[in-house]
């Protein structure tokens, strides 16, 4: 379906062409090259880490991560159940359980108070998310973290840029993911990253990322033999994709301004209009950097199908993970998460990104309005 107002669009310029053309046009290095050891120090000087390593889908950075912290069978992991399915899917991968905790309703993230109840001693690392850009409670998921001695990895795929106080997300767990997916605040289409302090998470990332292969000069343009010393996989990015992650970095801090500026447009209509709407958001002092524009209304899935009947798209972000399928039916997950499951009936991410006509947020605040006066 083409829509009339999409959820997304991706925010590009000509740096973006240019820098992706002089790559491809170089004739080599598209695969391996300086462009990821570039895209890696400066997003590790963006968000204040001593290192980054990127890799070729946030899916495969949380699959490395987990191996590094050397998390596997008989492990616990405790995750929200609001969440993309790769969250628990990345524990399901190294033969650890995900241990599904709720959520609280002002940042819908982790509840660190359900966070403390789902401990045992099996637990090995909480993996909190930043939900659609607001940063969840995460110092005190960091003060749970360090009083049990568990390890913390941020899932920061929706919120590259936010920040609690002058901290930014990413920097508060033992390591974090990144996603650049094409929805994100940054994105190469594909493609995410880890960030952490820690040298021997990153060596051992970097063995991860390529086949275990000890790299001591790019594979493709040396004769030399290279030993492999560890199991790993092919989770590389490309040096065409980190060329477009150089540019997209390069305007993060407009591209954030801009969906700041739409999001307020759409508090203050929706605020004025549609009383039936609850509006999400951040606790003082925390930054949000508004990747998704997500609501909980009444009467969701009426309000979708008007919506999708005058072209605008809308989606939810998202259905919990333990009622899907697999986790119900497949493995047998019966738990009970109450606030999860409401919020998760109520939720709908509205259009939002850089450079969005403030006229197509009116059109939007508009239809809602108009299908709450006759609903």
């Amino acid at each position: 379906m083409t829509w009339k107002i999409p959820l997304f669009k991706m925010y590009w310029d000509d740096d973006d062409v240019n820098l992706v053309s002089d790559t491809i046009r170089s004739g080599m290095n598209w695969a391996v090259g300086e462009n990821i050891s570039k895209f890696e120090e400066s997003v590790a000087s963006y968000i204040g880490t001593d290192y980054c390593l990127m890799f070729n889908s946030g899916t495969s950075a949380t699959h490395a991560a987990l191996i590094a912290h050397g998390i596997g069978g008989g492990d616990e992991v405790i995750t929200p159940s609001f969440t993309f399915i790769s969250t628990a899917n990345a524990s399901r991968v190294v033969g650890a359980k995900p241990v599904f905790a709720d959520i609280e309703e002002k940042t819908l993230g982790l509840n660190p108070d359900d966070v403390i109840n789902k401990i045992t001693p099996k637990t090995r690392a909480i993996m909190p998310v930043h939900y659609g850009g607001c940063p969840c409670r995460i110092e005190e998921l960091r003060e749970i973290a360090d009083d049990n001695n568990i390890i913390m990895i941020e899932d920061a795929a929706e919120a590259f840029g936010a920040a609690v106080g002058e901290k930014k997300v990413g920097t508060f767990g033992d390591s974090a993911m990144m996603s650049f997916c094409q929805n994100k605040i940054i994105t190469t289409g594909e493609g995410g990253a880890i960030v952490t302090d820690s040298r021997e998470l990153y060596e051992k990332m970097k063995l991860i990322r390529s086949h275990g292969r000890l790299e001591t000069a790019d594979y493709f343009s040396t004769t030399a033999v290279m030993d492999y010393v560890a199991l790993g996989y092919n989770f590389r990015m490309s040096n065409i994709t980190a060329a477009l992650g150089i540019s997209q970095l390069r305007k993060v801090e407009r591209i954030i301004k801009m969906r700041k500026i739409i999001a307020g447009l759409y508090t203050n209509l929706l605020s004025e209009k549609v009383p039936e709407i609850s509006i999400l958001a951040a606790p003082d002092g925390y930054m949000h950097v508004h990747q998704l524009f997500s609501v909980r209304v009444p009467d969701r899935d009426g309000l979708m199908q008007f919506l999708t009947e005058n072209g605008i798209m809308s989606k939810i972000y998202f259905d919990p993970v333990h009622l899907t399928h697999y986790y119900r039916h497949e493995l047998g997950y019966q738990t009970s998460l109450p606030v999860t499951e409401r919020v998760a009936k109520e939720i709908v991410s509205l259009p939002i990104y850089p450079g969005m006509p403030h006229e197509d947020v009116y059109t939007v605040v508009q239809a809602i309005a108009d299908y709450y006066l006759v609903n």
